[in-house]
């Protein structure tokens, strides 16, 4: 099972779901999101998540 990733917000990336509304397909690996990517709820970046 791949780890989950979680923002201040609240927000968890869950890579079994990926973040389809923003081009994250369902089994995207983390490490495979974009660098570019941001929190969907609050626009931070990748750097500001933990591992959960």
């Amino acid at each position: 099972m791949m780890e989950k990733y979680v923002c201040p917000c609240g927000y968890v990336y869950d890579p079994a779901e990926g973040d389809p509304e923003n081009g994250i397909a369902p089994g995207t690996a983390w490490e495979d999101v974009p660098e570019d990517w941001v929190c969907p709820i609050c626009g931070l970046g990748k750097d500001a998540f933990d591992a959960e």
